[in-house]
């Protein structure tokens, strides 16, 4: 375990330019500063100062620790002042990691139900790629994690997985678009321009599981992995996307665009992902309730109304 007082001794040392100055700061003498970096230095097993004429110049080890110390006491510095202005009674933080290939209004929908608790939340959000989410999750810069996915197998980060249900998908496309298609769902889909999610999708293995099982042979002119980027561009009219049959509505309106089909055969699926085996955020506990609820609910209600 590092000794904190010693790495700051340096720190303060490497941007005072020398142990006499640094030692006039810390009000101590520069022969306890020399011992205590001498610690330091045992401890990391490497020299972090060579002395240079009267001088002392950071190793390249040092300049290393030195790039890691200004983080760790410039966080310190941000931490003391977020402490001397805290009101009284303060929001409680909820940090969230969305992976990009969820759609937004899906995370939106799933989030929604946290900040309808009694409680008073913050909600702060980040998106990115699932493997850095869950590294921020597994060194608690992160509650939990919004994904497609359970956690992939090659990535190795202890965290368990909650399912919150899976959903079938809608097709969209422009009316200029949807004008120019031949023949009906879904065969209009062969020859025409689609755009994929990115490869990093799990949705985007069983989209293409259906398609070869369809004979459906589209023109793929774009893989994206922001869902809210693929969207985009479908409303431009450069081809086809997806997106969970839940939020067609949201999507039509949103985007200028139309449903023009959808299926139960390819599953949109959604979890959290926590390193708490058994959920008692409450925040946690209100989104995986209500999602089971709205995501098997629809899923449900589409298959009975799709009984003649």
């Amino acid at each position: 375990m590092i000794n904190y007082k010693h790495l700051y001794y340096f720190w303060v040392v490497a941007r005072e330019g020398g142990i006499a100055r640094a030692s006039e700061r810390l009000h101590l003498t520069p022969q306890t500063i020399s011992a205590q970096i001498g610690l330091l230095e045992e401890k990391f097993g490497t020299a972090l100062f060579s002395r240079v004429g009267r001088n002392l110049e950071l190793t390249e080890s040092g300049r290393l620790v030195l790039s890691y110390a200004n983080e760790i006491f410039s966080l310190g510095g941000e931490l003391e002042e977020m402490l001397r202005n805290l009101p009284e009674t303060r929001p409680v933080l909820f940090k969230v990691g969305v992976a990009d290939v969820v759609p937004k209004s899906i995370a939106y929908r799933l989030l929604d139900p946290a900040l309808r608790l009694p409680e008073t939340l913050r909600i702060v959000c980040r998106e990115g790629a699932l493997e850095t989410l869950l590294g921020e999750l597994a060194t608690h810069r992160i509650d939990l994690v919004i994904a497609d996915g359970p956690i992939p197998s090659a990535v190795n980060v202890k965290g368990f997985n909650h399912r919150l249900g899976d959903c079938g998908v809608s097709f969209f496309a422009t009316p200029a678009l949807r004008r120019s298609l031949e023949g009906e769902f879904p065969a209009m889909l062969s020859g025409a321009p689609l755009l994929l999610p990115g490869e990093n999708s799990q949705v985007r293995k069983r989209l293409e599981r259906w398609l070869d099982d369809n004979h459906l042979h589209p023109r793929i002119v774009g893989e994206f992995d922001d869902s809210a980027l693929m969207k985009a561009f479908g409303q431009t009219g450069a081809g086809i996307f997806m997106a969970p049959t839940p939020i067609a509505e949201e999507v039509e309106r949103q985007y200028g665009v139309a449903a023009i089909g959808n299926t139960e055969e390819v599953r949109a699926r959604f979890y959290v992902i926590s390193v708490e085996r058994k959920i008692s955020h409450p925040a946690v506990a209100a989104i995986t309730e209500t999602a089971r609820e709205w995501l098997f609910c629809d899923a449900t209600v589409r298959r009975r109304e799709a009984v003649p």
